[in-house]
């Protein structure tokens, strides 16, 4: 049978943007969905005080809607997904960046539902969690770090992470392009920036890989050469970590000459890569 690949969304981000992905999958014969986690997609909390003329003092105590949900929420919901999904075809189950988080736990509580795991330059927790990650050496060097202006309001009063990708701020533009998508032009990146929500969740979960679940799926990890958020460093950190923990099984290892979010506005070579999976 041929497999379902779904696709799990990295931080303020949905469904939508992996649309042109999506295409050439399905142009190349594969079924494939991207999901949206609880609060995300249509159900983004965008708040009046985000359009433009912005209201700084409004938006940053307009209510959240994602305050409250849980990583515990997210893993339910790819969960329900990929119960249905299986009744398909076997599921091959993709995180990008903080959906990294949630494929784990799913590959974690599920291993049975799922055919093989994916990470595209994504969070795979194996030593550490993802806080005690940011904080060591590989991570010093994400150009992310410069980018600490984006925060529109004081996440533990808000309970949710709000971000105003709408800034106007050149240098704050200019760090984002670094960070992400540094090599388009800068239609290309402001267009990608627009796909973006202003809220992502507190909760990123504490879960690492179980080597007697997760790590009896085949799994692999999508390297990102160009990425300056996700620093390649810790990406191959990820993979090494987790090598060690299963040394019988270890990732199959793939490189796309990609930033961040390179791999999602020109497809084709992801494609090719997920339609040449098992």
């Amino acid at each position: 049978m041929t497999p379902v690949i779904v696709f799990v969304p990295g931080s303020n981000s949905n469904s939508f943007s992996f649309a042109p992905l999506l295409r050439e999958l399905t142009l190349r014969g594969r079924h494939a969905l991207a999901v949206d986690l609880p609060g995300h997609g249509y159900g983004a909390t965008f708040h009046p005080a985000y359009q433009a003329p912005q209201d700084p003092a409004a938006l940053s105590a307009a209510t959240a809607g994602l305050a409250g949900v849980t990583h515990a929420d997210n893993v339910a919901h790819v969960i329900d997904v990929v119960r249905k999904a299986a009744g398909l075809g076997p599921v091959t189950l993709v995180g990008h960046s903080r959906g990294g988080v949630t494929v784990t736990s799913v590959a974690n509580a599920v291993p049975e539902l799922l055919h093989r795991v994916v990470y595209v330059s994504a969070w795979c927790c194996v030593e550490n969690d993802v806080q005690g990650y940011a904080q060591g050496p590989e991570y010093a060097t994400s150009a992310l770090n410069d980018t600490m202006g984006v925060l529109a309001a004081n996440p533990a009063e808000l309970g949710a992470l709000r971000m105003n990708w709408r800034t106007a701020d050149p240098a704050l533009l200019a760090a984002l392009r670094v960070a992400v998508h540094e090599d388009g032009p800068e239609s290309e990146f402001l267009a990608m920036l627009n796909t973006l929500e202003p809220d992502e969740g507190l909760d990123a979960g504490d879960d690492r890989v179980d080597p007697a679940t997760w790590g009896g799926l085949p799994h692999t990890y999508v390297r990102l050469a160009r990425d300056r958020s996700l620093p390649l460093a810790l990406q191959d950190r990820f993979v090494r970590e987790a090598d060690a923990l299963t040394p019988d099984n270890p990732f199959d290892v793939r490189t796309l000459d990609s930033t961040h979010v390179g791999f999602l506005i020109h497809p084709g070579a992801a494609a090719d890569l997920f339609t040449d999976l098992n």
